[in-house]
């Protein structure tokens, strides 16, 4: 029998002007940009309606602004269409979308859910301007053959390393700026397609978020972890977990390693998912899913 799947989006989706058409049209929606700002301490709904793009791209501010407005997209969904919230059997989120899918699964209030999300882009952005460093989008060439030119281009105590395993033929790599630029010039040579540099803080998903690891852990100790009341596959090891000690812990190695993205898409679908959403701004995951296998349907709530 098929199944249904809801997926939430990562940093990067953001764009000015998101979740002002949600707060306009669903009242549920725009009580969580109310209740936002009260734990914030900012009108968040301002900084995703009118950014600045400067501000809003900050990561401090992009990881709370996601969080909330994937979550609107869901009390949208809801109040359209009660029938599809209700057929959703597994969730997963791209990176901090994981937050999302661990608060629509139950596992995380929304409250304790945004306050982690605070502490995390907060200390995510402090751990990138401590250490200067970048990613980059690498299409057109496989994973072992991309791994073998990180580790060319990777000097004496330079981090490189693939983060995010995207779908096949798309693959980010993180780490400092001179060891990514040298990457480029040898994917290139190598046939690569293209390679795109990403406008992000930092070597998200590396080691030099390590800084980045003891507040988190901080803010993840001090709230309630509940086992989810549906599966939600980790971006660590593309499986879902249960236990709230465990969920925690698979948090933490979250930040500092890498993304499994396209594995835990083909978890899914060989769990049965044939048809997901793509609740939030964007539509990247949908089209990394059409990357995996075309024939699947990905409908879009787009905040």
């Amino acid at each position: 029998m098929s199944k249904t799947a809801f997926l939430f989006p990562g940093q990067g989706a953001q764009a000015v002007g998101m979740g002002a058409k949600l707060a306009e049209s669903t009242p549920a929606a725009a009580e969580l940009f109310a209740h936002a700002a009260d734990i914030l301490g900012y009108d968040l709904l301002d900084v995703c309606t009118n950014g600045p793009a400067e501000k809003l791209n900050s990561t401090a501010y992009s990881q709370p602004a996601l969080f909330v407005t994937s979550l609107a997209a869901v009390e949208s969904l809801r109040a359209e269409s009660p029938e599809v919230i209700e057929s959703c059997e597994l969730v997963a989120g791209l990176s901090l979308g994981e937050y999302t899918a661990m608060v629509f699964a139950g596992s995380l209030d929304f409250e304790s859910g945004l306050k982690v999300v605070k502490t995390r882009g907060e200390a995510m952005q402090a751990a990138a301007d401590e250490n200067p460093s970048t990613m980059a989008s690498v299409l057109g060439l496989e994973n072992d053959v991309l791994a073998g030119l990180c580790d060319q281009a990777r000097g004496d105590g330079q981090v490189l390393q693939i983060a995010n395993y995207l779908c096949p033929g798309n693959t980010a790599v993180s780490g400092h700026i001179p060891a990514c630029e040298k990457l480029a010039e040898l994917a290139t040579e190598a046939g690569a397609m293209k390679v795109i540099p990403l406008t992000v803080a930092g070597a998200f998903h590396t080691p030099l978020m390590g800084s980045a690891v003891d507040k988190l852990q901080a803010a993840l100790a001090d709230v309630e972890i509940h086992p989810p009341k549906i599966p939600v596959i980790s971006n660590v090891d593309a499986r879902p977990h249960s236990d709230p000690q465990e969920l925690r812990e698979i948090l933490i190695k979250q930040v500092v390693g890498p993304v499994r993205w396209e594995e835990s898409m083909r978890q899914m679908i060989d769990g049965g998912v044939t048809q997901f959403y793509e609740l939030g701004p964007g539509r990247v995951l949908r089209g990394l899913l059409r990357r995996i296998d075309r024939q699947l349907s990905c409908e879009n709530v787009i905040g």
